[in-house]
C-alpha cells in the first residue's frame, strides 16, 4: 500500500494496539513506525515526511488532539487518521474541522482502517506533489533578475508595457525585452500563464 519513502506512523499508548495495527498495515505491505507516546513520536517526525499518522486521541501527556494542533502549527503535512475508544461527537468534529481524514472508534474494523489509511496516504502523495511543483516554481523565479522580477510583478496586475515603462522609469523597448526573458526563462507564452505560475507560487 505504502510507495516507496512513504511511513505509516501508529501512536498509541496500548501495547496491544500497537501490535495489531501494526501486525494489519505490514500485512498489506506497509511500512510501519509505532510510537506509544505523542513525545516520543514528535521528538522522531521529520517535518516533511511522507505517509500517514493513524493517532489515538485519549494518551497521557499529550492528547491526539494536541499532537494534531502540534503538527498544523509545524506545517507538518502529514495526514491524520484518529481511532478512539470512546465515540464523542464533540470530539470528531473538533477533530474532522482541524483536517483529520477519518475518526473509527475501537475496536477499529479492519477493512475501514485500510480504506482510511489509504485514503490518508493519497492525500499525503497530493501534498507532497504540490510541494514539489511550488519547489519547482520557486526554482524557476530564483532565475529571474531584479529587473525582471519587477516587470514580472508589474505584468501580474495586467499593466501595458508603455505603463510598466513609465512605473519603472525607462522605455518601452526595454520592458518588451525582460518581458520576452521572462516569458523564455519561465516557459510561458502568455500573462495568464504568468498568473498561474504566481497562483501556484503561493
Amino acid at each position: 500500500m505504502t510507495e516507496q519513502n512513504e511511513t505509516v506512523f501508529i501512536v498509541d499508548d496500548d501495547p496491544a494496539v500497537l501490535r495489531a495495527l501494526s501486525r494489519l498495515l505490514r500485512s498489506v505491505r506497509c511500512t510501519v513506525s509505532t510510537f506509544d507516546s505523542a513525545a516520543d513520536f514528535m521528538s522522531a517526525h521529520k517535518a516533511n515526511a511522507p505517509g500517514c499518522l493513524v493517532l489515538d486521541v485519549s494518551m497521557p501527556g499529550f492528547t491526539g488532539l494536541e499532537l494534531q494542533d502540534w503538527l498544523r502549527q509545524s506545517r507538518s503535512p502529514l495526514p491524520v487518521v484518529f481511532i478512539t475508544g470512546r465515540g464523542d461527537i464533540p470530539t470528531s468534529v473538533r477533530a474532522m474541522k482541524a483536517g483529520a481524514v477519518d475518526f473509527l472508534t475501537k475496536p477499529v474494523n479492519d477493512t475501514e482502517l485500510l480504506r482510511a489509511v489509504e485514503a490518508a496516504l493519497q492525500r499525503s502523495r497530493r501534498l507532497h506533489a504540490r510541494q514539489a511543483g511550488r519547489a519547482a516554481i520557486h526554482a524557476l523565479l530564483a532565475t529571474l533578475t531584479v529587473r525582471e522580477r519587477e516587470v514580472f510583478e508589474h505584468l501580474l496586475t495586467g499593466n501595458l508595457n508603455k505603463q510598466i515603462a513609465a512605473d519603472l522609469g525607462t522605455v518601452e523597448k526595454t520592458i518588451k525585452v525582460h518581458r520576452a526573458r521572462i516569458f523564455q526563462k519561465l516557459g510561458v507564452s502568455s500573462v495568464a500563464e504568468l498568473v498561474r505560475i504566481a497562483e501556484r507560487a503561493k
